[in-house]
């Protein structure tokens, strides 16, 4: 019988080149990626040797024959062993988080490599295939096990991917019963036409398939620096965290300072070929194959065995690079770059406080304390880890909404009495003790927190004003804070108006704080706002006016109720003269535009009679009162009038 090889051959092609690229994919050594490089491995052999063998035995009078022997044993060998490896790598995709798995790869590996056996004991049996000189290549009487090894692995997949239908994702389950599908009719196409040898096409096919959707390298690279992923160093962490706890492993996060002023400046083409640029340096100086694009302009570079001597020196090496300039086309600037480094040494480390840690680590590098690098040690760690803390239980207080409110009465000066205040929220209760809020604060900011926080205590002190006005306690104005977070929030306005109408608070009851510093960042939205509220009846004010940067005429132009003046001002003033002719002049220039004037921390008699003589209207401080919580406040004011 004449063989046609044409189709093996081409398919041979193929898979080599399937084999070439899968290499520059994913490098996380998972029994996953192993078993996919066997699968491709023990096919590229199997159709090479059945390519071999084919034209061997049609020219078996020429080559010798203890080298036909040879090929046509070895493709005995690997041909019904494309189905185990194919079986055994649907083993890896469904079953990748068993701690049996290993032992169910050695189970099912012994029909294999029984089968492996019978064949290395052909030459001596002559059971599988027989070759000799006179009469060439002849079938042996157990040739049939041969496909039966082959069918068992087939039917073997399909019954996993099925058992599994519910937990695999649909296209996985379809991808994992392509072989087995493609298998069988291929054998129906080989029994109708003998002559062409199609052994191997069918496993090229299969493997395409699930390298284009399972194993491409582009679901682990990032398309612009060929570098992994960040989703690829998640994995990799992964593993390294449960299959070696124990192993301590650096982690190096190099974050791009100011990466924006690239693209505005040279365009982003230029930005792109920027970090084109920053990662092929990375990729030379940092551990091979562990360089990862971590975000848009952070790199991460990660460290599993090596030796603090090496880590230092690669973090040296790219302080002193990026300190340098950077030439990308015509362009030519220089870009600082900040380091975060974390050392994994404990086995009970999760992957979310891991990248917490690095990311934390970035943070603190930015500030002026760690001067661009900044090393996480255990006393950050535990900083952090009280910092998450604090997030919890935020969140807990969010859900619950059992934040504690405190109040701290305001003296009118022309009255006498106290007919406003400032809310203040408190976390007095807590399972770590007290948090102050200049640690919490912060903190529900950086999360976002604060936006959700904000309107529960809007509301919070809209049932407390409630309560005033019914008890008939003279109370004409509560403050409340908005952070410039808030300010980015859409419907800001719309949602304010609903908590206040939705409880019925008379709205000239509320007066709603902002900083100085929100006012700057944010004018154009603070000016709409504050002009919605006022068309509403609820007033604006001005706080810790002397800490920030905002524009004088900006401030004045505004429609507010109150400018609150930092305490920084009040103890300026008592110390320099100049400064408390300056404040004098700030306070009669606010009055004379119809603005009333809060002094804030005034605590001694010396300061109050200070703030009294610079005509301020309002005075809040420790001199009269501490925050106090609501019942406090309830007894302070009815104590009072």
């Amino acid at each position: 019988m004449t063989w046609n090889i044409a189709p093996e051959s081409i398919s041979l092609v193929m898979l080599g080149i399937i084999l070439i690229y899968s290499r520059k994919g994913s490098h996380l050594p998972t029994l996953k990626n192993r078993m996919f490089q066997g699968c491709l491995f023990v096919t590229f052999c199997a159709m090479l040797t059945n390519i071999l063998s084919t034209v061997m035995i049609y020219f078996y009078q020429i080559i010798p024959l203890w080298m036909t022997w040879l090929i046509t044993t070895l493709y005995f060998i690997l041909t019904p062993l494309m189905g185990m490896t194919y079986f055994l790598y649907t083993l890896a995709i469904i079953y990748t988080e068993s701690p049996n798995l290993k032992k169910a790869f050695l189970f099912c590996s012994i029909p294999g490599l029984g089968y492996a056996v019978l064949v290395v004991l052909n030459p001596f049996t002559r059971n599988i295939f027989d070759l000799t000189a006179a009469q060439g290549y002849t079938r042996g009487s157990m040739i049939g096990t041969t496909y039966l090894i082959f069918y068992f692995y087939c039917l073997a997949c399909i019954v996993v991917t099925l058992k599994n239908y519910q937990k695999l994702d649909k296209e996985i389950s379809r991808i994992l019963a392509a072989f087995p599908v493609l298998a069988v009719l291929v054998i129906v196409f080989q029994q109708l036409y003998p002559q062409i040898i199609l052994s191997g096409t069918a496993a090229t096919c299969a493997l395409l398939i699930i390298y284009l959707h399972l194993q491409n390298k582009q679901i682990s690279l990032d398309y612009l620096t060929n570098l992994p992923n960040r989703q690829e160093l998640l994995n990799m962490l992964t593993l390294l965290l449960t299959r070696y706890p124990d192993r301590p492993f650096t982690l190096v996060v190099v974050s791009l300072r100011d990466f924006r002023q690239i693209n505005n400046t040279c365009g982003q083409q230029n930005g792109d070929a920027f970090l084109k640029s920053v990662s092929q340096f990375l990729s030379m100086a940092g551990p091979q194959q562990n360089v990862y694009r971590f975000s848009g302009d952070e790199f991460a570079l990660l460290f599993p065995r090596e030796d603090d001597d090496k880590i230092r020196t690669c973090i040296y090496e790219i302080q002193k690079r990026m300190s340098g300039s950077w030439q990308v086309n015509d362009f030519h600037f220089t870009l600082t770059a900040v380091i975060g480094v974390i050392r994994h040494t404990e086995a009970s480390q999760t992957l979310e406080e891991t990248i917490a840690s690095i990311e934390y680590a970035v943070m603190q590098a930015k500030t002026e304390k760690y001067g661009q690098i900044c090393y996480c040690d255990r006393a950050m760690l535990a900083n952090l880890e009280r910092r998450r803390q604090i997030i919890q239980i935020l969140k807990d207080k969010l859900t619950d909404q059992s934040f504690e409110m405190f109040y701290q009465p305001i003296y009118d000066i022309k009255t006498g009495s106290f007919l406003y205040a400032e809310s203040l929220m408190r976390m007095n209760d807590t399972p770590i003790g007290p948090v102050y809020p200049s640690e919490f604060i912060p903190i529900a900011e950086e999360t976002g927190l604060l936006i959700e926080i904000t309107y529960i205590i809007l509301k919070k002190v809209c049932q407390f004003i409630n309560q005033l006005l019914e008890m008939q306690i003279p109370i004409k104005c509560v403050h409340v804070n908005f952070s410039a977070i808030q300010f980015s929030q859409p419907e800001l306005a719309k949602k304010v108006l609903g908590i206040i109408n939705s409880c019925h608070t008379p709205a000239h009851t509320l007066k709603i704080e902002f900083t100085e510093s929100t006012l700057a960042e944010n004018p154009e939205i603070v000016r709409e706002f504050a002009l919605e509220m006022e068309r509403h009846g609820i007033m604006m004010g001005l706080d810790d006016f002397g800490t920030g940067y905002s524009n004088i005429a900006t401030v004045i132009s505004l429609p507010f109720g109150t400018v609150k003046l930092d305490r920084s001002l009040v103890y300026a003033s008592m110390e320099n003269p100049t400064s408390a002719l300056a404040v004098k002049n700030l306070v009669r220039t606010f009055k004379e535009l119809g603005m009333q004037v809060v002094a804030e921390g005034v605590e001694t008699e010396e300061q109050r009679q200070l703030v009294i003589d610079f005509g301020i209207d309002q005075i809040q401080g420790y001199y009269y009162s501490k925050p106090l919580s609501e019942a406090d406040l309830l007894r302070f004011l009815t104590g009072r009038v």
